[in-house]
């Protein structure tokens, strides 16, 4: 199969940015081995494992734990959720009257 000269040029232009590490020796056949294991050259392999490394890295740091208190508190306030205040009222008709006009 031969790829045109085309999708070879939108290749690089998509992918214009550098990274480089230095590492051991020893550091260096191991991720070779495991690329390998993989079917993938070493740079596919590092752009592999450190997207899926930063990916999940992201999502634990996103992630919200609660603890059983903090549970029972949040499903308390869903449940049964105060009474809004005059001043929620007086700001939410600021609102209406302020930015909804720039709406229309």
């Amino acid at each position: 199969m031969k790829i045109s000269t085309e999708s070879k040029t939108a290749d690089r232009v998509r992918k214009n940015a550098r990274l480089e590490a230095r590492v051991t020796a020893e550091q260096k056949q191991l991720m070779e081995r495991a690329a390998s294991l993989r079917g993938q050259n070493l740079t596919e392999f590092m752009v592999a494992v450190l997207t899926e490394a930063a990916t999940q890295i992201i999502k634990d740091g996103e992630l919200l734990e609660l603890t059983a208190r903090d549970r029972q508190a949040f499903a308390e306030a869903l449940l049964n959720p105060p009474s809004s205040s005059d001043r929620a009222y007086a700001d939410a008709e600021w609102y209406r009257q302020t930015i909804g006009k720039s709406l229309v």
